[in-house]
């Protein structure tokens, strides 16, 4: 599991690339939300065999976190981003519950928040320049109650990377409140690549 700084998209991608170097075997690549961006770019090293996007930013060349949410469809919910800090970007903390994690029971939900790693500015217009989905497979768990990434947007971007899809009734959080459902398709791109 890579860490990523969330500094900048480039540092982010350096970072995860170097993991993959530290390794002598064949890789699956595995991004929640703004993960997805970075496994879009550092997912074109030749050590990764398939991308899972877990209710992720999945872009083209060109795109980036800013340029994928800059216009929301009415009605759609507006992530609660605070204004920046320093550079950095937090979710408020009172609305994260309900935005970030709502089927996550709420004590884990208000550690979430506390928790927060914060989300540099640069990550956020960090944009894609070779899109590893394009030459490699990939699969993308869509998590129907999502009010981060809007489901009609996972779709999208899922259909236009062609990949495997999975949907389960969740919101942002499936990592927390599904673990299973997360895991299994994580094993199913793993399966493939052997």
């Amino acid at each position: 599991m890579v860490q990523n700084p969330t500094k900048s998209l480039a540092e982010d991608v350096a970072f995860t690339k170097s993991a993959i170097d530290s390794l002598k075997s064949e890789v699956v690549l595995v991004g929640h939300s703004y993960g997805g961006v970075v496994i879009t770019e550092a997912g074109t090293h030749p050590q990764v065999t398939d991308l899972v996007y877990i209710a992720a930013f999945a872009p083209d060349k060109g795109e980036s976190v800013s340029s994928l949410i800059a216009n929301p469809p009415p009605g759609t919910p507006v992530p609660p981003i605070l204004p920046p800090q320093d550079g950095y970007l937090f979710l408020d903390r009172a609305k994260f519950a309900a935005s970030f994690a709502a089927d996550v029971e709420p004590e884990t939900a208000s550690f979430m928040a506390d928790s927060q790693v914060p989300w540099g500015v640069d990550a956020l217009s960090g944009a894609v320049s070779e899109p590893a989905w394009k030459t490699k497979p990939c699969y993308y768990l869509v998590t129907s109650y999502d009010k981060m990434i809007p489901p009609p947007a996972q779709r999208k971007m899922a259909e236009r990377a062609r990949a495997r899809v999975s949907e389960v009734a969740g919101s942002h959080s499936i990592y927390v409140s599904k673990p299973r459902e997360v895991a299994e398709i994580i094993e199913k791109a793993a399966a493939s690549s052997n």
